[in-house]
């Protein structure tokens, strides 16, 4: 009685190993090498961009403490971190502090800055993009404690912090570019770069 049963489980061993080995066969040598590039390719990405930020990493600033803010030396802080993004020489920028807000537990003092390409045609320039930024006081905290600093584009709702993602120029031009086809319904260029070359040719 044992031995039938050995013999039927090897039996079905053998079928599973060889329904297995009949199913490996049968993959596609191809997608196994799509498989293995992309898997390849992600390495290797992941790789250059752990050495670009090693060489250059983002930048950031030394933010004061809750004991040394005051609404201009917040305006102030501001205005250098801004000046650490990359950004080309045409573009202008000015920073301006709007208000005070009461938050439980903390004060928010909330500045804009905006951002612009002015031309001779136009000096002033029509569309900005704006950055809000948030500095946070907390009544409570210790006044040797740095203040806490958040920042968002214009139009978005993705909350950035200082020091934690690289600055890109691509997002003011986003904002300026949305604006643009706003305020020009017929336009018809929907290339990035061919709507930026219009703004700066109207402006």
């Amino acid at each position: 009685m044992n031995v039938t049963k050995n013999v039927k489980f090897e039996k079905e061993a053998n079928e599973d190993k060889g329904s297995t080995s009949q199913a490996m066969a049968t993959e596609d040598p191809q997608d196994i090498t799509k498989i293995a590039l992309t898997l390849a390719k992600d390495a290797i990405t992941a790789a250059v961009k752990s050495a670009e930020e090693a060489e250059n990493p983002v930048k950031n600033i030394d933010w004061i403490t809750h004991g040394e803010f005051t609404e201009e030396k917040g305006r102030q802080q501001v205005e250098e971190f801004v000046l650490n993004w990359e950004y080309q020489g045409r573009w202008e920028h000015y920073t301006e502090f709007l208000r005070k807000e009461d938050v439980l537990h903390s004060f928010c003092y909330i500045y804009c800055v905006r951002w612009s390409i002015p031309t001779a045609r136009r000096p002033i320039a029509q569309i900005t993009a704006s950055v809000y930024f948030t500095i946070k006081v907390n009544k409570n905290k210790p006044l040797d404690t740095p203040i806490d600093v958040s920042y968002v584009f214009e139009g978005h709702s993705l909350v950035h912090r200082p020091g934690e993602i690289r600055f890109r120029e691509k997002w003011l031009r986003d904002i300026i570019e949305a604006k643009y086809v706003l305020m020009n319904p017929n336009i018809f260029q929907f290339n990035s770069i061919g709507i930026f070359q219009n703004i700066l040719g109207d402006f």
